[in-house]
């Protein structure tokens, strides 16, 4: 199915009822915020109602929203999204291959930082070292966000950790989790995987053109919903706590605690955010095994460079910098 893009008339429209924090506005009053006619205005309360949302409507009272639609779109992502450009234009698709691929292309195409892409389903989902991302339809959060950061290429990297805190963060508030961090960016609950980032860069030798961010959260699945090899070590939301959450609520979170995170690290660099992702991390100042192309290490995990590469110890005091690998914790 094509993708959705709001009217800047609906953008208004749903801004206008995420200001009035469940009251009713008015049709006269919801007209002259948004710059259109009474007769628009029904016609927009109508296309939310066809989207799923429930619109109460009292007679010199006017209008207010109170169910959203349980199917994910770029309407209900707004409504309540209290940010200033991170998630202000979305791209929504029922099924695609890959949001990673659309937001490169619109990035292409001069798309504004901050756009989001998000799938209800992905059919060649992808992670880190090009595995497979199981993204089944209506259980997770597949999306990819596009950042124009005025840093050097060789900086890039560093997004990606500030992306794991702000999931990480996200989840805590809205599911009321405490995830941790495995090296570099998988989001882990009771030692399974229930999050994980990939970050892609269009530069030059000395510019970025644009940061693609892909974020996969599993959020409704059970575990029946597992392929049986991940059974063992991926969970989600809806199973660690029980409850089926609202997908739009943790994309919203997820969104303001980028945002925040993004222009502190533009404001400060990356140390405030080094400091952040280490006390998020698993297993700094434990023994670990990094399994890399060139072996495997072991020793003392010391923490992360400026750079966010992992430094660890080895018995016999050598400090070794790991750029990629497989971590593992091992019992004894």
């Amino acid at each position: 199915m094509a993708f959705e893009v709001q009217s800047e008339i609906r953008k208004r429209l749903i801004d206008a009822f995420t200001d009035a924090s469940g009251e009713f506005l008015s049709g006269q009053s919801i007209a002259e915020l948004i710059g259109c006619s009474r007769t628009a205005v029904w016609k927009h309360i109508e296309g939310l109602r066809e989207e799923g949302f429930t619109i109460e409507a009292v007679r010199r009272k006017g209008y207010r929203i109170v169910d959203t639609p349980q199917k994910l779109s770029s309407d209900e992502i707004r409504l309540g999204l209290k940010t200033d450009f991170i998630g202000q234009k979305v791209f929504y698709y029922e099924s695609v291959d890959s949001t990673q691929k659309i937001a490169n292309d619109l990035s292409t195409e001069n798309a504004p930082e901050g756009t989001l892409v998000i799938a209800d389903e992905q059919t060649s989902g992808r992670g880190r070292m090009e595995r497979k991302w199981h993204s089944p339809k209506g259980e997770g959060i597949w999306m990819s966000l596009l950042v124009r950061p005025e840093i050097p290429p060789q900086q890039a990297p560093q997004l990606t950790l500030l992306t794991a805190v702000a999931a990480v963060r996200a989840i805590e508030e809205a599911a009321g989790l405490t995830p941790v961090i495995k090296w570099p960016n998988d989001i882990m609950v009771n030692s399974k995987k229930i999050a994980g980032i990939l970050t892609e860069m269009q530069a030059e030798a000395d510019r970025i053109h644009s940061v693609i961010i892909g974020i996969g959260i599993n959020v409704n699945q059970d575990r029946t919903d597992f392929p049986k090899e991940l059974l063992g070590t991926a969970t989600s939301l809806a199973i660690e706590t029980g409850n089926g959450l609202p997908r739009s609520r943790i994309i919203q979170e997820f969104c303001a605690q980028f945002e925040k995170l993004y222009l502190l690290y533009l404001e400060k660099g990356f140390y405030p955010i080094k400091l952040l992702w280490e006390s998020y991390a698993r297993g700094i100042g434990s023994f670990m095994r990094a399994r890399t192309y060139n072996g495997v290490i072991e020793g003392v995990a010391l923490g992360i460079t400026e750079d966010g590469v992992l430094k660890i110890e080895s018995s016999d005091g050598t400090i070794h910098k790991i750029y990629s690998a497989d971590i593992e914790f091992p019992l004894s």
